[in-house]
């Protein structure tokens, strides 16, 4: 079963390379133009995030995806790395598995010469955890 935390990153990750979100009933495509802001999901993300989760944003799916949001919030859907791009894919726990990524409508993916999309980084709390790390080291 997919988390939250887990979807959330999933939508952000594709978000970053071009894709979009279908809304509603009439499936309007919807994107953000900056997932990331400094350390945190940016302002606009946060709250299509919100909105899909809402009831009111009827039924919302990753373009050119099969499961609703809805669906991977659930315990028949699992978020894990694509074999072919390492990028995060939907995967029904039980069945057949579509043999497509997200990735197989976008003409410059996978391109191993570009960073690959990412998630907020505490830069602070990173290197904190370095600095006790390598403190801890040197005083053995």
């Amino acid at each position: 079963m997919a988390s939250q935390q887990q979807v959330k990153d999933y939508l952000a990750s594709w978000l970053q390379l071009g894709k979009s979100i279908q809304v509603g009933l009439q499936q309007k495509p919807y994107s953000v133009p900056r997932v990331i802001q400094g350390e945190h999901y940016s302002p606009e993300f946060e709250f299509l995030w919100q909105y899909i989760q809402s009831s009111e944003s009827g039924e919302c799916c990753l373009e050119g995806v099969v499961p609703t949001i809805e669906e991977l919030l659930t315990d028949q859907w699992e978020i894990t790395d694509c074999s072919r791009c390492q990028m995060p894919v939907s995967l029904p726990v039980a069945g057949i598995a579509s043999p497509e990524c997200p990735c197989h409508d976008l003409s410059n993916w996978p391109n191993n010469e570009l960073p690959q999309p990412r998630t907020p980084v505490d830069s602070t709390g990173h290197l904190r955890s370095i600095y006790l790390r390598l403190t801890h080291t040197s005083s053995n």
